[in-house]
This record gives structure tokens, sequence and C-alpha cells, in this order.
């Protein structure tokens, strides 16, 4: 009987190692899990435009110009915070809601995109669509938009839902979840 305790005893003994050892290997398991999962979701954003979004949008406002449109960037490279406070716009802070983007869901936040604006023979700097400054028939907002497709920009305005008119991107081909998990586009 006193050996059948000891064995009985050495047996939960046994039984509760095992456990334990389980619980430990488990939780080394989460976490790297965890850390797989947060390095592969991570957003891997740039620090100002990319060169070629660059370039191309030196080019429009050089066309522009020659034509007698005064072309200006409003906005390109944004942080995930500066997009955070955009989207509360209209939201938790007072004004119209300019932005469905959250930070990490917008192109400014990987350099790819810009907002522009004109500017008027007085330095006035208007959104007005219909404004034909150049005098020519033609809206200069709409012969903008046009070099600038020219240039492979997409354009905010042909969007479906939530129409940007003052946004001009280049995807590259990735769409915002290619670029938060890490893809950076091909500039050749």
């Amino acid at each position: 009987m006193v050996r059948l305790k000891k064995r009985l005893k050495r047996f939960w003994f046994v039984i509760l190692l095992l456990f334990i050892c389980f619980l430990y290997i488990q939780s080394l398991y989460n976490e790297h899990k965890n850390q797989s999962n947060s390095i592969s979701t991570k957003t891997i954003e740039a620090t100002g435009l990319n060169p070629l979004v660059k370039e191309k949008t030196n080019q429009l406002i050089q066309q522009a110009a020659k034509i007698g449109i005064t072309v200006i960037i409003t906005d390109d490279f944004r942080s995930s915070k500066d997009q955070d406070q955009l989207y509360e716009k209209g939201r938790t802070v007072s004004g119209n809601i300019v932005t469905n983007a959250k930070g990490g869901e917008s192109y400014h936040n990987y350099g790819l995109a810009v907002d522009f604006a004109l500017k008027t023979p007085t330095g006035d700097v208007i959104w007005d669509m219909e404004y034909d400054g150049n005098k020519n028939g033609r809206s200069d907002w709409y012969e903008v938009v046009d070099l600038a497709k020219a240039l492979g920009f997409s354009w905010g305005g042909d969007w479906a839902q939530f129409k940007d008119y003052p946004h001009l991107q280049m995807d590259f081909g990735l769409s915002i979840n290619d670029l938060q998990n890490g893809e950076k586009p091909d500039e050749t």
C-alpha cells in the first residue's frame, strides 16, 4: 500500500511537470506567433515623397505653367499621426470630413500621393474646378488632371466612393494592404 502511494505521487508529479512544460512551450509558441503577426502586418511608411512621384509632380507643375496654369502642392507625404489628425476632422474635431483614411491607410503615408490647388494671378489659392484662368475655354482644374494622368498619376476625382478632387497618386500597382505588409514600389 505504501509502495502504491509512492508510485501515485511520482505519477502525479510527472504529470504536473509535463503540464508545466506544456504551458511553457505553449506560451513560447504564442509569443512567437504574436511577434510574427505584428511584423507581417506592421505598416512600413516612407519618410518623404517617393522620388519618382516627386519628379512627376515637378513635371506636372512645369507643364501646367507652360499653358498658363499655376499649380501648387498643398500636401504630399503625411505621417500616420498627421493622417489620424486629419481623419478626426468632422468626427471628434470640428470641421468637415476630409478623409476616410486613418493613419497607414492613405497613399500619402507612403509618399505616393499629392494634393494640389490652383493659384490665381492675384495670389489666391483656389480649389475651383470651373476656373479658367488661362482663358482657353477649358477648366484649368481638368487641364491639370489630364496632364497628371498623362504623367502616370491616378485622380481621386475618378473614385466611385468619396471623390477626392485635389488628390493625385501613383500606386505602382500596390494596394494599401500591400504597402501595410511592407511591399515597396518598383520605381523602374
